[in-house]
């Protein structure tokens, strides 16, 4: 049985959501855009192999972040000034902390996480 987790997220300007490698960030501009992205860099490796053949050594780069997770959902709705993002995923925290990172950088904050 897998632990699924319910992550609750927080955008505060989806306009500069940008990771630092313009090869791997996200590129789109609404919040539906941004959740495709983030579901489909966890239901996938593609976004891992992509940040992988990045690396000096890419054979030495820990293969437990190329976890996937092809039931991960993700949704996104604005709310006051800021975009707030469901992701319900059975990946531990690392996992879609690098997968956040690489996608919009260190623009989002977790709320609140709980099973789900």
């Amino acid at each position: 049985m897998s632990n699924r987790n319910h992550f609750y997220l927080s955008v505060d300007d989806i306009r500069r959501a940008r990771g630092a490698d313009p090869a791997l960030s996200w590129q789109g501009s609404s919040p539906d855009d941004l959740a495709a992205a983030l579901q489909e860099s966890l239901r996938g490796a593609g976004l891992f192999e992509r940040w992988r053949a990045t690396q000096p050594d890419p054979d030495e780069v820990d293969t437990s972040l190329a976890a996937t997770d092809p039931q991960a959902t993700a949704s996104a709705k604005v709310a006051d000034l800021h975009v707030d993002i469901d992701l319900v995923t059975d990946l531990p925290m690392r996992v879609v902390r690098a997968r956040l990172g690489w996608l919009i950088g260190s623009s989002w904050q977790l709320r609140d996480m709980r099973a789900a």
